[in-house]
């Protein structure tokens, strides 16, 4: 069982990859956003590589048991769009987004 809440990349046997943070603004918001990809599944057809305007995720120089080389996460900087799974042919990436009002400053009158 993977846990969600912790901040950090996750690597399971080299298959599951990634948990990422990334902290932006989203009106007064900040908006975290968590992507998981199981790399059993993953055939590296790199269509979430293309679609991801953070350029968070890569293909891994390694093979899963299929023969695929499977993508991987390579930059924490993940938003939470969900663009990668909505073109994931396998739906083999599932993406979870926080999104968390931010600490208003008190402005001294």
């Amino acid at each position: 069982m993977i846990d969600f809440s912790k901040n950090n990349i996750v690597l399971l046997s080299g298959i599951i990859i990634g948990i990422s943070v990334y902290k932006s603004f989203e009106g007064n918001k900040m908006v975290k956003g968590n992507v998981i990809i199981d790399g059993k599944i993953c055939k590296g057809c790199e269509l979430c590589i293309i679609a991801c305007p953070q350029d968070a995720l890569a293909l891994s120089p390694h093979f899963n048991e299929k023969g695929y080389r499977y993508v991987e996460l390579i930059h924490n900087v993940c938003t939470g769009c969900t663009n990668c799974a909505l073109v994931c042919p396998e739906a083999a990436i599932t993406v979870y987004r926080q999104v968390k009002k931010s600490k208003k400053e008190k402005v001294s009158q």
